[in-house]
């Protein structure tokens, strides 16, 4: 059993893989297709990143970026402007904050703070494109061989929907954990053949722990896999230890590196901590005890595996029980009716095809074609049989069952699918009698994510009503482009009170502080910034005044969530909104669509 799941899908194909992965020819084609990537995000999205931030994610990074710069202390995550006398200790990693000032300093040594800022925002997306896809093509290699890697940089060349979390200005974090899931999974599969990929996939396991949760299936799947070319066969064990030390060593590492030492016995269910720390090294040092094993029988290697795998999960729910309802186990449940449910990442896809049947269908429309890819792949006895096959399914039906629960999933099951479509088109070509590659890219053409995906879209525009919700959208977005705050920012400084979603950008655009922002640890400055808009004005203006507020913005058609019709119209956002200003309220002149109100002593 153990040597069938480790059998070549073609032997021709995959022999000598050291040296044909590394071939130059593919790589200079690669490098191609990045560039013609990058012309094409560079052109879409370069006068963007001059006037927006980004999302309320990138505006807040900026924020951080700034501060360390500014000289902020390495370990020093707090943001005293954020949801004050509090403050505001966020738990994003600081090796993401590391890297955009390095970047910044690299291009300030040349150009004024300004651009420097800028090009920082737009390069450093487009840098992780380059592992990204050195992921995919590794993925695609193994399932059908150099043709499919080929067949992956067209879809990738014309893969738009794919690089949303790649595109420039987007500085948060999400682009660099699909990156490291699709490369640990990669280096997973292919260390039954390359020595060092063992190591590569437990030295980003730990880094992938470290910058963020979301992508823990995956990662948790490169482990499996691991795991179970040992059981079945005693000649991975040596690749099991060097996977398990290179988790317990990375994931040591990047703890100390990036947790600031007064957390260090300190849990947490929605970022690194030592209730995620310590299963991993202990796992992971089992697992590299467990290789040296490679004489034991089958059983004896099942049961030192499912050692490692109790101690870490005891510890896991010893340490922190909470967690075992998920990231946002510790967030107050207060938070969901007024905030949470309305994410649009977090909406579900059934949610979202309400809405729009045809933003669902493009959504849907890869992982459904990557999944048939699959189907056809498996009807060969050797493809079902290769445990790279099996492990990276699982991937792509896990992210697709994720996509159904939260719509941000997408983006891994397109990247996961690449490979699958990919892979399915050499047999295609050959059945077709298709020599010539103009003939190739034309039948390929259809089923990139571009027009397989995006195309779909155009389509929302003859639903009825859609233009009204453009015009909407349009007027909203105005209300997150930089040149909108010039006016506040000329103000005195003081507490804004505003939307949630309106927070990061005050704080990055602006010299003032702000009641809230879109952050689940901050419950207090929520939950006061909801009950200051969806309350009567008298009510409100005594909530102002508790809160020590300078001012209160509004913006758009972003109003309190969670609220009766009544509640609605008496509300100080609907009084706001219509006009009907409270005498304890004086209205600001200012250019642009912000409408900003002092508090009267």
């Amino acid at each position: 059993m153990g040597d069938r799941l480790h059998s070549s899908l073609d032997a021709t194909n995959l022999a000598g893989d050291d040296r044909a992965i590394g071939a130059p020819h593919i790589v200079w084609v690669a490098v191609l297709a990045w560039f013609g990537i990058v012309a094409q995000l560079l052109w879409l999205d370069w006068r963007q990143t001059a006037e927006m931030l980004g999302d309320t994610d990138d505006a807040m990074r900026l924020v951080q970026v700034r501060e360390l710069l500014a000289g902020r202390g390495w370990f020093d995550l707090h943001e005293p402007r954020l949801q004050p006398p509090f403050g505001h200790d966020t738990h994003w990693s600081r090796l993401i904050d590391g890297g955009l000032a390095g970047l910044f300093i690299l291009f300030h040594a040349f150009t004024d703070t300004a651009q420097a800022e800028h090009l920082m925002r737009v390069v450093w997306p487009l840098l992780w494109l380059i592992p990204a896809m050195g992921g995919a093509l590794l993925l695609a290699w193994r399932l059908g061989g150099r043709p499919a890697a080929f067949v992956a940089l067209l879809l990738l060349l014309f893969g738009l929907p794919a690089f949303t979390q790649f595109r420039p200005g987007r500085i948060d974090h999400h682009d660099i954990q699909i990156t490291l899931a699709v490369l640990t999974l990669a280096a997973a599969i292919w260390s039954d053949r390359i020595r060092w990929a063992a190591w590569a996939a437990g030295a980003m396991s730990g880094l992938a722990l470290a910058i963020g949760l979301e992508g823990l299936a995956f990662i948790a799947i490169a482990g499996a896999l691991m795991a179970t070319r040992y059981v079945l066969d005693g000649n991975a064990a040596a690749a099991l230890s060097r996977y398990g030390l290179a988790l317990a060593m990375s994931t040591t590492f990047v703890f100390f590196a990036s947790i600031a030492p007064k957390l260090w016995l300190q849990t947490a269910c929605d970022a690194m901590a030592v209730n995620w720390v310590a299963p991993a090294v202990a796992g992971g040092l089992i697992l590299a005890a467990a290789g040296r094993c490679s004489a034991a029988g089958r059983g004896l290697r099942a049961a030192l595996l499912a050692v490692a795998a109790g101690l870490a999960i005891g510890l896991f729910i010893a340490l922190e029980p909470r967690c075992l309802h998920g990231p946002l186990a510790m967030v107050d449940p207060a938070l969901k009716p007024i905030w949470l449910a309305h994410v649009s990442e977090a909406q579900s896809l059934f949610a979202v095809m309400q809405k729009s049947p045809l933003s669902g269908y493009a959504f849907a429309a890869y992982p459904m074609a990557a999944l048939i890819a699959a189907a056809m792949l498996a009807r060969d006895k050797a493809v079902r049989r290769d445990s790279g096959f099996l492990f990276l399914l699982a991937a792509l039906i896990v992210s697709s069952v994720m996509t159904l629960i939260a719509i941000r999933a997408a983006s891994y099951a397109l990247w996961f699918g690449i490979p699958f479509v990919a892979a399915a088109f050499p047999s295609i070509y050959e059945r077709l009698g298709l020599k010539t590659l103009p003939a190739k890219a034309l039948i390929t053409l259809p089923f990139t994510p571009i027009l397989l995906s995006v195309g779909v879209i155009a389509l929302v525009d003859t639903v009825g009503g859609a233009a009204a919700r453009k015009d909407e959208h349009e007027a909203d977005a105005l209300c997150f482009e930089s040149n909108s705050y010039q006016p506040l920012a000329h103000l005195a400084p003081g507490l804004v009170v505003a939307d949630i979603d309106y927070g990061p950008f005050v704080l990055a655009l602006t010299p003032h502080s702000v009641l809230a922002a879109p952050y689940h640890r901050m419950s207090y400055g929520i939950l006061t910034s909801h009950r200051i808009f969806a309350s009567p004005p008298e009510e409100a203006r005594d909530l102002l005044r508790a809160a020590q507020a300078a001012y209160v913005m509004t913006c758009g058609s972003r109003g309190p969530k969670h609220l009766s019709v009544a509640q609605a119209e008496r509300s100080l956002w609907a009084q706001l909104r219509d006009g009907r200003i409270p005498a304890w309220l004086e209205p600001i002149p200012v250019a642009g669509p912000l409408r900003v109100y002092r508090l009267q002593p």
